[in-house]
């Protein structure tokens, strides 16, 4: 018997039912709680322990949908949701993706889909003229940008070249033959870590370096030092990682500073913005960016905070023939005229895996839908929401900010100890009506008010507020 294949009348069917429940879900979404109260293993547990023998229709896996997966979510598009940094999606991104799903094209090599490939090129050459990128990343010159699938892996991809530099080449045939070294803030994101380890240096690879206590950016005086006393040892100093809005703070790195030590070490300079690259949309935030024309190579995620749905990290590099020669295998089975001729771009060799979905088509959806007003508006409706919680705070005062909030972030606390914090944002979440998360600033626990998704309004801050100074109240003694 046959596989019973979906033709195109039975797919536009089920599409239409499901594009109607992503519509509902989008419409009900304020009076869901944000966060599932159920235990661990309740989504597990009510669900079939073997995969069916026949097969079913769309409309019954839709009624499990609503039945069994939907109530296990925490919902990272809800008004409410304020935790982690956002993941945005959009009716457009959507979309594109779902074209990019039906054409199911693999876009390893130009010969294997042209357009896949050109279409990512010109969005990358698209999103460095918004954000105003130094002329060297665009395509037409020696740079160019590519889309990861987030800013781990821009980050593993930056270091892996930056190693290819710093050895001469040597790494790529011979592995590592001496300790490299790689830096960055104390608040400098988990994947640089995770990246150095992968790479083979250990995680005693990484020198954390420390913050200004104000600014919790970077002090560009400690990073010459730990450069220096590694040169001393026979260490050799192969990539520094400034970060544009840290996870913690928001904080951006002097990158003018830190640029010009590693110019002055030819050390590779990556620049991580992974959600505070889209601000650079907006001219009166790209303040953020001054100092980036140093950079060896930059991303940022249209994932976070551009309505593009995960995954979606842009990732440019300055030189682009050096991520090439670092990153390129070529099997037989891949050789092809077109390659050869050395007149198109194969991203194969310009990230990790030797697959890659089609995913510069949501960007394209994304980009027409909105246009450069749509998206700076979309930004800045972040920034004023942000601003505004923060207003209330300053008003309270038994509340203190912990850091400043140039963008949709604001870190707060109660002049309290750790555990009464502990508790507030406990007894928050647990109402399923918000959901925050928390960080440390100088040792001390901090709660973090993340703006972003496209539902979130004033009143939805002002609701936020009421609840945070009622579960207060609670918690205080009067």
């Amino acid at each position: 018997m046959s596989a019973p294949h979906m033709d195109p009348d039975e797919f536009r069917r089920a599409g239409h039912a499901v594009v109607d429940w992503i519509a509902d879900y989008w419409a009900t979404l304020e009076q869901r709680p944000v966060t599932p109260a159920d235990p661990p293993g309740t989504v597990a547990a009510a669900l079939p322990v073997a995969p069916p023998t026949a097969g079913e229709p769309v409309e019954a896996v839709l009624a499990d949908l609503d039945a069994i997966v939907v109530p296990g979510l925490t919902h990272w598009q809800h008004p409410g949701f304020f935790g982690y940094f956002p993941a945005n999606t959009s009716g457009p991104s959507v979309l594109g993706d779902l074209v990019s799903s039906g054409l199911g094209v693999q876009g390893m090599l130009w010969a294997a889909s042209p357009a896949c490939t050109e279409l990512e090129t010109v969005m990358m050459d698209w999103l460095a003229q918004l954000l105003d990128l130094p002329p060297r990343f665009r395509s037409t010159g020696t740079g160019g940008g590519v889309i990861q699938d987030s800013a781990s892996s821009a980050t593993l991809v930056a270091t892996l070249a930056a190693l290819h530099r710093a050895s001469g080449g040597r790494w790529r045939d011979t592995g590592i033959d001496r300790r490299y070294r790689a830096y960055t803030s104390t608040h400098g994101h988990s994947s640089i870590e995770k990246a150095v380890r992968i790479a083979g240096l250990g995680a005693d690879g990484v020198r954390t370096i420390e913050v200004d206590p104000d600014t919790q950016a970077l002090r560009p005086a400690a990073l010459r030092a730990a450069i220096e006393a590694d040169l001393a040892t026979g260490d050799v100093p192969a990539i520094v990682v400034a970060t544009i809005g840290t996870t913690s703070t928001t904080a951006v790195d002097p990158l003018p500073e830190i640029g010009a030590i590693c110019a002055e070490y030819g050390i590779w300079l990556h620049v991580d913005a992974a959600y505070a690259g889209a601000a650079a949309v907006c001219p009166e935030l790209r303040w953020s960016h001054v100092g980036l024309e140093y950079a060896d190579s930059y991303c940022f995620d249209p994932h976070k905070w551009l309505l593009t749905g995960f995954d979606c990290d842009a990732f440019w590099v300055a030189d682009r023939a050096e991520l090439v020669e670092a990153l390129t295998v070529l099997p037989e089975f891949l050789r092809n005229a077109a390659s050869e001729s050395g007149a198109v771009i194969d991203y194969r060799d310009w990230q990790v895996p030797l697959g890659r979905r089609f995913r510069s088509l949501k960007l394209w959806f994304v980009l027409r839908w909105y246009g450069a007003e749509g998206l700076r508006a979309h930004v800045r409706s972040g920034v004023a929401l942000a601003a505004r919680f923060a207003d209330r705070l300053r008003a309270d005062d038994r509340f203190e900010l912990a850091a400043a909030h140039p963008f949709s972030l604001v870190c707060f606390r109660l002049r309290a100890d750790d555990d009464v914090n502990a508790e507030l944002l406990a007894r928050m979440n647990r109402t399923g009506r918000v959901h925050l998360t928390h960080t440390r600033v100088a040792g001390r626990y901090t709660l973090r008010l993340a703006v972003g998704s496209p539902q979130t309004t004033e009143r939805h801050i002002d609701e936020a507020w009421t609840l945070l100074t009622s579960t207060t109240n609670d918690l205080l003694p009067h």
